[in-house]
């Protein structure tokens, strides 16, 4: 009778634990897919290849991995209300995205209320691992400060003393010019920013801040400008002769995404953070690419890779924590070795910002197309800021 009523029960639990088997680990993907195109659709594609590879390979935990995508827009209130549905209705296991910062620090705060991991792609704000830290986010592109730190290093060789900056008035400019600012006097203490001009993203009037920062008589400046904006100010400056007569300094510029739309008119000389991908020969991002070309019909761009990034590192960590549950992960997320086309990453446990880092190099032509020449791959670790700087800005609540 025991061993008939045993066996009844083990019977019984079967389909529970066969279900479970075949219920997919669920993560919710959140970006600007309609407002900034150019990075988001590449950036799709870079995670549809990975999810692609995990469930070739056997998925993880037994279970397949299914990515639920949603588009914000760009606005700050669309991505929350699809976290909340994502979480409430579809019962994601992950939440994952975000392009623009304001858009990041709005779905940190979700996670940080809800205690939901979020793996933040591309936010590159300082605030959301620092100031906004908070235990359940994790950031994985390097941020402004790194990127801030990698161009630093080449703005200090320059003769200039007299900067001026150029910016997107919202989050993200301001912690990038904010970064350069401290990090260049503290190498070059003989420096001073004359000037600066802080368009609303996506409305610049370009000939309007140009002329207004040449009358500071800048020696060098620093731009922050991205997408449209970019392509305007690179358009009227070249038209007025100020570049590449006044050296210039800018984050981002040297990402395929911007440099396709420039085209002809990028402007020699300008040192940049950005991707050179068809002259990087690492075995890990050959691989990559090669793997890209086959499934899309084309050459990957910077969304590429961090959209693949990003789901390497959460399929590492649901890996090494054995489990989707959320608060392992956050265990398991801190000081987690992953691999991306970059080479090895992790995240630093006192912030959860992860090493991965950026090309830097210069702005030339090759026919009538912007390229990158003398770059060299900075590591993002050799760039991060001391302990003691993260934990002055950092809330105590966040390491817990």
């Amino acid at each position: 009778m025991k061993s008939w009523l045993l066996n009844g029960l083990c019977l019984l639990a079967l389909p529970s634990l066969t279900v479970q088997a075949q219920t997919p680990i669920r993560i919710g993907e959140i970006n600007s897919y309609s407002a900034i195109p150019q990075f988001t659709q590449p950036y799709k594609q870079g995670w549809q290849l990975a999810v692609e590879e995990i469930n070739a390979a056997g998925g993880l935990l037994g279970r397949k991995v299914e990515v639920i995508a949603r588009d914000d827009a760009g606005k700050p209130e669309d991505a929350l209300r699809h976290a909340i549905e994502l979480s409430s209705q579809e019962k994601v296991d992950v939440l994952a995205g975000g392009f623009l910062s304001n858009v990041g620090l709005a779905l940190a705060d979700h996670a940080a209320k809800n205690k939901r991991l979020f793996v933040a792609s591309e936010p590159l704000t300082d605030a959301i691992v620092w100031d906004k830290g908070n235990r359940y986010t994790f950031r994985l592109r390097a941020s402004t400060y790194m990127q801030s730190a990698m161009l630093v290093e080449e703005a200090a060789k320059m003769p200039a003393k007299r900067w001026a900056t150029l910016a997107p008035n919202y989050e993200y400019g301001q912690s990038a010019v904010a970064s350069f600012k401290e990090l260049l006097k503290a190498k070059r203490p003989d420096v001073e920013f004359v000037g600066e001009q802080w368009p609303a993203l996506g409305k610049i009037d370009a000939g309007s801040s140009l002329s207004a920062l040449m009358q500071t008589k800048p020696d060098a400046i620093f731009n922050v400008t991205f997408g449209a904006d970019l392509a305007k100010l690179v358009r009227e400056g070249n038209q007025r002769g100020i570049f590449p007569k006044v050296p210039v300094v800018s984050l981002l510029s040297g990402e395929p995404e911007y440099l396709e739309v420039l085209k002809d008119e990028t402007p020699k000389g300008w040192i940049v953070t950005g991707y050179p991908w068809d002259q990087i020969d690492t075995k890990e991002h050959a691989s990559f690419a090669a793997n890209y070309y086959k499934k899309f019909k084309e050459n990957p761009k910077l969304g590429s890779v961090v959209g693949y990034a990003t789901m390497q590192a959460i399929f590492a960590a649901i890996k090494k924590a054995g489990t989707t549950d959320n608060e392992k992960l956050v265990v398991a997320m801190r000081g987690l070795k992953f691999s991306t086309p970059f080479g090895p990453t992790e995240f630093r446990a006192i912030d959860q910002q992860s090493t991965m880092g950026a090309y830097v190099g210069k702005l030339d032509l090759r026919g009538n197309q912007g390229t990158m020449i003398q770059w060299r791959y900075a590591d993002g670790k050799n760039y991060q800021p001391t302990d003691a700087y993260v934990k002055a800005r950092r809330p105590a609540a966040a390491q817990q």
